[in-house]
């Protein structure tokens, strides 16, 4: 056998992005059901330097022990936001050498980074309205009046293109926007 034939393709790594209050971590939560079975498939817990339970899927980490990870070499990818530092595990990189698709959560600001280290990558930007984000901001309560004008302000900012990027435009019910995400998923874990 050649080593070519011995060697397992890398899964690709799916990065989903948006603004605030698009919804990606209730889509992400959706697929998780869906795809609970299916080895195939596998779904980042971010870590996150934010104290306070958010209602998002993360592992909490201080600002220390983040800086250390950091300086250690221990994630995949990593960017500050909002005040936070956010990491994906180097150890999902485990996960495609295996072939599995690896699904994470991520800053628009890291894509380009990791299209240029990480091939295979792919995106899915999850979007809404400008009215349907501010009302979900205010929904969520997680963020001051000011902050929640910020993240705002970002989502107006520029998303990702190109021939990798799969858009899903979450505005309607969260079954149509859970049915639009997992078929993004689809397509892009071949």
């Amino acid at each position: 056998m050649t080593a070519e034939a011995t060697e397992t393709k890398l899964g690709p790594l799916i990065l989903v992005v948006g603004p605030s209050g698009a919804g990606k971590d209730t889509l992400i939560d959706g697929a998780k059901h869906a795809f609970a079975d299916d080895p195939s498939i596998h779904f980042v817990r971010r870590l996150i330097t934010r104290a306070i339970p958010s209602g998002e899927d993360h592992d909490t980490l201080t600002a220390i022990e983040f800086e250390a990870m950091e300086r250690a070499g221990s994630f995949l990818l990593h960017w500050h936001a909002h005040g936070l530092s956010y990491g994906i595990p180097i150890t999902a990189q485990d996960r495609r050498r295996e072939g599995a698709a690896v699904i994470a959560n991520v800053s628009r600001t890291v894509v380009d980074h990791a299209r240029r280290r990480l091939a295979p990558v792919r995106v899915i930007v999850v979007t809404a309205p400008p009215k349907v984000l501010a009302a979900r901001l205010k929904d969520r309560g997680r963020e001051s009046v000011q902050d929640a004008a910020k993240r705002l302000a970002k989502a107006a900012e520029a998303m990702p293109s190109g021939p990798d990027v799969i858009d899903v435009i979450n505005d309607s019910t969260l079954a149509a926007g859970q049915a639009a995400f997992i078929a993004a998923l689809e397509k892009m874990r071949r």
